[in-house]
């Protein structure tokens, strides 16, 4: 059964503020794990003791490109070793890497060679999507190509099924097709507000949750990693709603 994860960039304004009051707060909606954009300086161990006193797992964390090349991805194995955490995520791309059919090639075999250096090490390597990888080369997408040339061994996948509809694809059609690649689901619901997309709490949107807690659970998704950056209300207001809609959602999946 995947697990509940909240991705911290949603309170990235506090986190900043107080890093480890933050990760308490989060502990204290009943999320069972946190995601990492960052650590604010703060020493793994000081971390990891804040983790445990909380009950806190680690769902990942998205580590930027120029972390995981060279020697800094020693030192970044080094600190998500003390903490616990083997699953390290790409967050995007900078355009550099992806203005062209042949950049996303060249940038798979980069993605490849940082994975299989991560599997190596024990680490799961995956790349998380936006929607400008949804931008059509041909035949093709930048997320067609990114994914149709790396090694499914060596690059997994965080689908933001937010994003994804955003650029007008089915997550559900995508889970599909990658399945056995998918170890991670980011979780937000989008609204239509004036011809906009925007974000909002899980259930008031128009995104299928059941359908995708469905087919998560069906091909062995690790997380449902919530993630929220636009706010009607009180940030942990709504992270709380999300929390307890999506454990309600995967307790309906499960007793049906």
């Amino acid at each position: 059964m995947s697990k509940i994860g909240l991705q911290l960039f949603s309170v990235w304004k506090d986190a900043e503020k107080d890093f480890l009051g933050t990760i308490q707060k989060v502990a204290e909606l009943g999320y069972e794990a946190i995601q990492f954009a960052g650590f604010y300086h703060t020493p793994a161990d000081k971390l990891q003791n804040v983790l445990k006193e909380n009950g806190i797992l680690v769902a990942g964390a998205h580590v930027g490109i120029e972390k995981l090349l060279d020697d800094e991805l020693k030192r970044t194995f080094e600190y998500h070793s003390a903490i616990d955490n083997n699953l390290l995520i790409c967050p995007a791309l900078p355009k550099e890497m992806r203005q062209t059919a042949d950049d996303y090639k060249k940038t798979a075999e980069t993605l490849n060679q940082i994975g299989e250096t991560c599997k190596k090490a024990g680490f799961t390597f995956g790349y998380h999507n936006h929607a400008f990888e949804f931008e059509q080369f041909g035949s093709e997408t930048g997320f067609d190509l990114l994914f149709g040339h790396t090694d499914p061994d060596l690059v997994k996948m965080e689908l933001d099924c937010y994003w994804a509809s955003f650029a007008d694809h089915d997550p559900l059609e995508i889970i599909q097709i990658y399945k056995n690649r998918v170890v991670s689901l980011h979780i937000k619901d989008m609204k239509i507000v004036k011809g906009k997309k925007t974000g909002i709490e899980i259930g008031r949107g128009q995104l299928d949750f059941a359908s995708l807690i469905k087919i998560g659970n069906k091909v062995g998704v690790e997380w449902f990693t919530v993630e929220q950056e636009e706010f009607e209300r009180d940030p942990y207001e709504s992270l709380s709603i999300n929390v307890d809609t999506l454990k309600q959602l995967m307790l309906e999946e499960k007793t049906r």
